[in-house]
């Protein structure tokens, strides 16, 4: 029994050493995995730093690059603007240049017509004396301008004066028609048509249209002689109703239809 025991401890020593053997080759295995794999990531990393440098290094080829061309694409365009400046100018030039030709053209027209004219002026004028014979000229218009003016300031001055005879002539003309209405006026007769004794009115042959008014204050005569006043109410065209003055009246005396009546205060100009 001792010895069966014996057998099983020494087995079981012999299994718990061939297992602790086993475990520590499997640990210094994973043990030499995981510092090769640490080895490998380390080589790994510095190849992705290596790389991550690199790219960098591209990255700043290929900016450097689209700078270089985006500078090259601005001068490409300069250079185009100032080609189409420079067409543009050299356009310019050539109008510039025929515009000069017709101006010199025109120039030596002028000249030939200029020369025209002083042949045309004889007595010895050229063109070096020329401008004597303009001052000369431009005198004797200078005088024949003063002469001009002189006599258009005495025909203004004629004109005016001849105005301000006719305008004392249409004034004068008016006031003589006003005087002869006004003599009219005085000498002014209506005749009485009807009377009404009761009202106190009578009706005269003369309205508006003989220069009656309201203010108008009337004569009343018979065979010459003043007999009474009358006032204008009611006044129409041609004839007049107008209110008998009986205080006016001598004693014992009517006015009656056929008398006639005048300006009481005759008309003066």
């Amino acid at each position: 029994m001792k010895a069966s025991l014996y057998i099983l401890a020494i087995l079981a020593a012999g299994g718990g050493l061939f297992f602790t053997s086993l475990q520590s080759d499997k640990f210094n295995e994973a043990q030499n995995e995981r510092i090769k794999v640490r080895e490998e990531t380390k080589t790994v990393s510095a190849n992705a730093a290596v790389k991550e440098t690199e790219l960098t290094h591209e990255k700043a080829i290929i900016a450097a690059a689209d700078l270089k061309r985006e500078e090259i694409a601005q001068s490409v365009a300069s250079i185009e603007a100032s080609g189409a400046t420079l067409k543009r100018d050299s356009i310019d030039l050539d109008n510039t240049l025929k515009a000069q030709d017709q101006e010199f053209a025109d120039i030596e027209k002028s000249l030939a017509e200029v020369n025209k004219i002083v042949a045309s002026l004889g007595g010895g004028v050229t063109l070096d004396n020329l401008a004597d014979k303009i001052q000369e000229i431009d005198a004797d218009k200078k005088t024949k301008q003063t002469k001009l003016e002189e006599g258009e300031t005495l025909m203004a001055a004629a004109e005016k004066s001849l105005a301000n005879s006719r305008a004392d002539a249409d004034r004068f003309a008016k006031r003589i028609v006003e005087r002869n209405a006004h003599i009219a006026r005085n000498a002014m007769e209506a005749v009485i048509t009807a009377v009404d004794q009761e009202w106190g009115f009578l009706v005269i042959g003369a309205g508006s249209n003989s220069g009656f008014t309201q203010q108008t204050n009337l004569l009343v005569q018979r065979d010459g002689h003043l007999i009474g006043h009358v006032r204008p109410s009611s006044i129409e065209l041609n004839q007049t109703i107008a209110e008998i003055d009986f205080k006016s009246l001598s004693p014992g005396v009517r006015i009656q239809a056929g008398d006639r009546v005048i300006l009481n205060t005759p008309n003066t100009n």
